[in-house]
């Protein structure tokens, strides 16, 4: 499980866009870039990540981390955290030094929004743990996330839907299906120094 883990972590460290899908989907589809690095000085395999609108990719609309695990009760996950006052480490994600001075008390582990995820060989699949306890307050309604993933080493899928916790109706989220990244660039290399060398070569 451990090559599952630090292959699962290396797939993520990169830059991903869905350029081809928006372009080719204009009203369904916004251009969208979501980018990955490591936080070294964090616990084992703490990655950032940014996810704004190609238009203003110094303006985040989600900036978070996350940490793939291995946990006794799910197996392999990946942690969701928020960021304290995250306005300040915006553009962190092209600017090392501004990532240095992300630190542990900056983080709040989101409960009930840990990724549950799949080796299946050639790609992950993952999706938000069940009990509908990911809340997501949007537009002054609160909601629940329900998002599911894929990664292969050349890309990745995703869908997030917010529903309504008494009535379980769709709120907010696609409905024509996954948004499509296609890997831009591809940042692993940066993990071979961190960690004691915890992480070593490209993962296969």
């Amino acid at each position: 499980m451990t090559d599952s883990l630090n292959r699962l972590t290396s797939w993520l460290c990169g830059s991903f866009s869905n350029q081809k899908q928006a372009f080719e989907n204009p009203p369904l589809y916004g251009h969208i870039q979501v980018r990955y690095r490591p936080l070294g000085q964090l616990e084992p395999r703490s990655l950032l990540i940014e996810q704004a609108y190609a238009i203003a990719p110094k303006e985040p609309y989600r900036i978070r981390v996350v940490r793939p695990v291995l946990s006794c009760d799910q197996g392999l996950t990946v942690m969701n955290f928020t960021l304290a006052e995250p306005r300040r480490f915006f553009g962190a994600i092209d600017d090392p030094e501004l990532r240095a001075q992300i630190r542990q008390d900056d983080l709040t582990h989101l409960e009930g929004c840990n990724y549950l995820v799949s080796d299946q060989g050639n790609h992950f699949s993952g999706s938000v743990e069940p009990g509908c306890r990911c809340r997501v307050r949007r537009n002054g309604r609160d909601s629940y996330l329900v998002s599911e993933f894929t990664l292969s080493d050349g890309g990745m899928d995703t869908i997030d839907r917010g529903h309504d916790p008494d009535t379980h109706e769709q709120l907010w989220g696609s409905l024509p299906g996954p948004f499509v990244f296609e890997r831009i660039h591809d940042w692993s290399d940066e993990l071979l120094p961190l960690w004691g060398g915890l992480i070593t070569g490209k993962q296969p």
